[in-house]
Protein backbone atom coordinates (compact mmCIF):
# COMPACT_ATOMS: atom_id res chain seq x y z
CA UNK A 1 0.00 0.00 0.00
CA UNK A 2 3.12 2.74 0.75
CA UNK A 3 4.72 1.65 -2.06
CA UNK A 4 1.44 2.46 -4.32
CA UNK A 5 1.57 6.00 -2.34
CA UNK A 6 4.55 7.06 -3.21
CA UNK A 7 5.14 5.47 -6.68
CA UNK A 8 8.11 5.93 -9.02
CA UNK A 9 6.76 9.65 -9.90
CA UNK A 10 6.90 8.91 -13.62
CA UNK A 11 3.13 9.82 -14.63
CA UNK A 12 3.67 13.24 -12.88
CA UNK A 13 7.07 14.19 -14.09
CA UNK A 14 6.09 13.18 -17.76
CA UNK A 15 2.91 15.61 -17.36
CA UNK A 16 5.23 18.55 -16.20
CA UNK A 17 7.98 17.88 -18.81
CA UNK A 18 5.08 17.69 -21.42
CA UNK A 19 3.53 21.07 -20.22
CA UNK A 20 6.78 22.31 -20.33
CA UNK A 21 7.46 21.46 -23.57
CA UNK A 22 4.65 23.01 -25.02
CA UNK A 23 4.55 26.31 -23.14
CA UNK A 24 7.73 26.82 -24.98
CA UNK A 25 7.00 26.31 -28.19
CA UNK A 26 4.29 28.64 -27.59
CA UNK A 27 6.53 30.97 -27.02
CA UNK A 28 9.04 29.94 -29.39
CA UNK A 29 5.79 30.67 -32.14
CA UNK A 30 4.96 33.96 -30.35
CA UNK A 31 8.55 35.21 -30.43
CA UNK A 32 8.52 34.36 -33.99
CA UNK A 33 5.65 35.99 -34.84
CA UNK A 34 7.24 39.33 -32.93
CA UNK A 35 10.03 39.16 -35.32
CA UNK A 36 8.70 38.94 -38.17
CA UNK A 37 6.41 41.62 -37.57
CA UNK A 38 9.30 43.71 -36.26
CA UNK A 39 10.91 42.85 -39.76
CA UNK A 40 7.51 44.41 -41.49
CA UNK A 41 7.72 47.31 -39.24
CA UNK A 42 10.93 47.55 -40.28
CA UNK A 43 10.31 47.49 -44.26
CA UNK A 44 7.54 50.37 -43.39
CA UNK A 45 10.14 52.65 -41.50
CA UNK A 46 12.88 52.63 -44.12
CA UNK A 47 10.04 53.28 -46.61
CA UNK A 48 8.96 56.06 -44.86
CA UNK A 49 12.66 57.47 -44.58
CA UNK A 50 12.95 57.17 -48.16
CA UNK A 51 10.03 58.88 -49.12
CA UNK A 52 10.49 61.77 -46.47
CA UNK A 53 13.63 62.09 -47.75
CA UNK A 54 12.39 62.40 -51.42
CA UNK A 55 9.96 64.75 -50.08
CA UNK A 56 12.46 67.08 -48.19
CA UNK A 57 15.28 67.32 -51.32
CA UNK A 58 12.26 68.01 -54.11
CA UNK A 59 11.54 71.24 -55.34
CA UNK A 60 8.86 73.54 -53.42
CA UNK A 61 5.29 73.33 -53.91
CA UNK A 62 2.24 75.56 -52.86
CA UNK A 63 1.51 75.05 -48.89
CA UNK A 64 -1.69 72.84 -48.99
CA UNK A 65 -4.98 75.53 -49.70
CA UNK A 66 -7.79 75.68 -47.07
CA UNK A 67 -9.97 72.94 -48.80
CA UNK A 68 -7.15 70.15 -49.01
CA UNK A 69 -6.54 70.85 -45.03
CA UNK A 70 -8.89 68.07 -44.31
CA UNK A 71 -6.80 65.41 -46.54
CA UNK A 72 -3.55 66.59 -45.05
CA UNK A 73 -1.93 63.61 -43.65
CA UNK A 74 1.26 62.62 -41.86
CA UNK A 75 2.50 59.65 -44.45
CA UNK A 76 2.22 61.71 -47.15
CA UNK A 77 2.63 65.15 -46.54
CA UNK A 78 4.72 65.76 -43.40
CA UNK A 79 8.37 67.39 -44.45
CA UNK A 80 7.06 68.38 -47.95
CA UNK A 81 8.72 71.43 -48.63
CA UNK A 82 6.24 74.06 -49.56
CA UNK A 83 5.61 77.51 -49.77
CA UNK A 84 3.64 80.38 -48.67
CA UNK A 85 2.77 83.87 -48.92
CA UNK A 86 0.97 86.26 -47.15
CA UNK A 87 1.89 88.95 -43.57
CA UNK A 88 3.45 88.03 -40.37
CA UNK A 89 1.45 88.79 -37.77
CA UNK A 90 4.36 89.63 -35.59
CA UNK A 91 2.25 90.62 -32.66
CA UNK A 92 0.70 87.43 -32.17
CA UNK A 93 4.11 85.50 -31.50
CA UNK A 94 5.03 82.84 -29.29
CA UNK A 95 7.82 81.16 -28.29
CA UNK A 96 8.30 77.47 -27.67
CA UNK A 97 10.71 76.30 -25.79
CA UNK A 98 13.18 74.33 -27.75
CA UNK A 99 16.72 72.74 -27.46
CA UNK A 100 19.29 72.65 -30.76
CA UNK A 101 22.85 72.22 -31.65
CA UNK A 102 22.65 76.11 -30.96
CA UNK A 103 21.97 75.46 -27.48
CA UNK A 104 18.46 76.16 -25.64
CA UNK A 105 16.05 79.04 -26.35
CA UNK A 106 12.85 79.05 -28.23
CA UNK A 107 11.51 78.93 -31.73
CA UNK A 108 9.71 82.31 -32.73
CA UNK A 109 6.09 81.34 -33.92
CA UNK A 110 4.51 83.65 -35.95
CA UNK A 111 1.12 83.65 -37.52
CA UNK A 112 1.11 84.49 -41.39
CA UNK A 113 -2.07 85.40 -42.57
CA UNK A 114 -2.69 84.96 -46.47
CA UNK A 115 -4.60 86.65 -49.05
CA UNK A 116 -7.52 84.01 -49.01
CA UNK A 117 -7.95 84.98 -45.27
CA UNK A 118 -6.22 81.75 -43.71
CA UNK A 119 -3.67 81.83 -41.15
CA UNK A 120 -0.56 79.50 -41.34
CA UNK A 121 1.58 79.13 -37.78
CA UNK A 122 5.52 79.53 -39.39
CA UNK A 123 8.00 78.43 -37.17
CA UNK A 124 10.50 81.35 -38.22
CA UNK A 125 13.28 79.80 -36.62
CA UNK A 126 15.56 79.60 -33.02
CA UNK A 127 16.64 82.55 -30.96
CA UNK A 128 18.76 81.93 -27.77
CA UNK A 129 17.87 82.51 -24.85
CA UNK A 130 19.19 86.10 -24.23
CA UNK A 131 17.38 87.19 -27.10
CA UNK A 132 13.78 86.28 -26.51
CA UNK A 133 12.59 89.63 -25.90
CA UNK A 134 11.26 90.98 -29.52
CA UNK A 135 12.98 94.16 -28.91
CA UNK A 136 16.09 92.42 -28.73
CA UNK A 137 15.73 90.71 -32.54
CA UNK A 138 13.05 93.24 -33.57
CA UNK A 139 15.09 94.12 -36.80
CA UNK A 140 14.25 90.34 -38.12
CA UNK A 141 10.07 91.18 -38.07
CA UNK A 142 9.74 91.14 -41.67
CA UNK A 143 6.65 93.77 -42.40
CA UNK A 144 4.18 93.31 -45.77
CA UNK A 145 3.71 90.39 -47.92
CA UNK A 146 6.98 88.20 -47.98
CA UNK A 147 7.26 84.27 -49.20
CA UNK A 148 8.95 81.59 -47.05
CA UNK A 149 10.33 78.52 -48.08
CA UNK A 150 10.19 75.60 -45.15
CA UNK A 151 8.93 71.63 -44.41
CA UNK A 152 5.22 71.34 -43.45
CA UNK A 153 5.04 70.08 -40.21
CA UNK A 154 1.97 68.57 -38.17
CA UNK A 155 0.55 69.82 -35.05
CA UNK A 156 2.12 69.18 -32.02
CA UNK A 157 -0.89 69.34 -29.40
CA UNK A 158 -0.67 68.62 -25.57
CA UNK A 159 2.88 69.70 -24.84
CA UNK A 160 6.22 68.08 -24.40
CA UNK A 161 7.17 65.41 -21.88
CA UNK A 162 6.05 65.77 -18.47
CA UNK A 163 5.54 69.43 -19.45
CA UNK A 164 2.19 70.88 -20.78
CA UNK A 165 0.79 73.92 -22.50
CA UNK A 166 -0.13 76.84 -20.62
CA UNK A 167 -1.65 79.12 -23.31
CA UNK A 168 -3.07 81.22 -20.22
CA UNK A 169 0.64 82.43 -19.00
CA UNK A 170 1.55 82.08 -22.70
CA UNK A 171 4.08 79.43 -22.00
CA UNK A 172 4.60 77.21 -24.88
CA UNK A 173 6.40 73.61 -24.75
CA UNK A 174 5.65 72.19 -28.47
CA UNK A 175 3.77 73.41 -31.20
CA UNK A 176 0.42 73.20 -31.24
CA UNK A 177 -1.08 75.46 -33.44
CA UNK A 178 -4.71 74.77 -32.64
CA UNK A 179 -4.07 75.76 -29.21
CA UNK A 180 -1.82 78.68 -30.70
CA UNK A 181 -4.99 80.20 -32.61
CA UNK A 182 -7.34 79.73 -30.05
CA UNK A 183 -4.96 81.74 -27.52
CA UNK A 184 -4.26 84.33 -30.30
CA UNK A 185 -7.76 84.85 -30.97
CA UNK A 186 -6.79 83.52 -34.61
CA UNK A 187 -9.30 82.75 -37.20
CA UNK A 188 -9.42 79.58 -40.32
CA UNK A 189 -5.90 78.35 -39.28
CA UNK A 190 -4.22 75.51 -40.59
CA UNK A 191 -3.94 72.19 -39.05
CA UNK A 192 0.02 72.38 -39.89
CA UNK A 193 2.68 74.67 -39.19
CA UNK A 194 6.21 75.58 -41.43
CA UNK A 195 9.59 75.04 -40.43
CA UNK A 196 11.14 78.12 -42.08
CA UNK A 197 14.35 77.06 -44.16
CA UNK A 198 17.84 78.50 -43.55
CA UNK A 199 17.34 81.56 -45.69
CA UNK A 200 18.47 84.46 -43.37
CA UNK A 201 16.22 86.97 -42.04
CA UNK A 202 17.17 90.21 -41.42
CA UNK A 203 19.74 90.62 -38.62
CA UNK A 204 20.43 87.22 -38.46
CA UNK A 205 17.33 86.20 -36.20
CA UNK A 206 15.53 83.86 -36.11
CA UNK A 207 17.58 81.57 -37.15
CA UNK A 208 15.76 79.15 -39.56
CA UNK A 209 16.59 75.34 -41.09
CA UNK A 210 17.32 74.16 -37.76
CA UNK A 211 14.80 70.92 -38.39
CA UNK A 212 16.23 67.95 -37.14
CA UNK A 213 14.84 65.02 -39.88
CA UNK A 214 15.96 61.79 -37.81
CA UNK A 215 13.16 58.55 -37.08
CA UNK A 216 14.14 55.74 -34.74
CA UNK A 217 14.67 52.56 -36.18
CA UNK A 218 15.26 49.64 -34.04
CA UNK A 219 13.19 47.37 -35.42
CA UNK A 220 16.20 45.10 -36.80
CA UNK A 221 17.45 44.91 -33.08
CA UNK A 222 14.13 43.98 -32.09
CA UNK A 223 13.89 41.96 -34.41
CA UNK A 224 16.81 39.83 -33.86
CA UNK A 225 16.07 39.86 -30.24
CA UNK A 226 12.90 38.44 -30.64
CA UNK A 227 14.27 35.51 -33.07
CA UNK A 228 17.25 34.77 -30.59
CA UNK A 229 14.58 34.57 -27.48
CA UNK A 230 12.85 32.00 -30.43
CA UNK A 231 15.63 30.10 -30.67
CA UNK A 232 15.86 29.69 -27.10
CA UNK A 233 12.28 28.44 -26.38
CA UNK A 234 12.61 25.98 -29.10
CA UNK A 235 16.44 24.63 -27.87
CA UNK A 236 14.88 24.17 -24.23
CA UNK A 237 11.70 22.54 -25.63
CA UNK A 238 13.93 20.11 -27.41
CA UNK A 239 16.09 19.91 -23.97
CA UNK A 240 13.07 19.03 -22.40
CA UNK A 241 12.48 16.11 -24.91
CA UNK A 242 15.53 15.16 -24.96
CA UNK A 243 15.53 14.38 -21.23
CA UNK A 244 12.63 12.68 -21.44
CA UNK A 245 13.17 9.93 -24.18
CA UNK A 246 16.63 9.30 -22.42
CA UNK A 247 15.11 8.75 -19.09
CA UNK A 248 16.87 9.11 -15.49
CA UNK A 249 20.30 8.09 -14.92
CA UNK A 250 20.73 4.37 -14.43
CA UNK A 251 21.94 3.80 -10.69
Amino acid sequence: MESHARGDGKPSSSRARFALTCALLVLAVAFIALGTWQFQRLAWKLDLIARVDARVHAAAVPAPPQADWAHVDGDEDEYRRVTATGIFLHDKSVLVQAVTERGAGFWILTPMRRDDGATIIINRGFVPSDRRDPAARAKGDIVGTTTITGLLRLNEPGGAFLRSNDPANDRWFSRDVEAIGTSKALTEVAPYFIDADATPNPGGLPIGGLTVVQFRNSHLVYALTWFALAAMSAAGAYIVLRHKRSGPPKQ
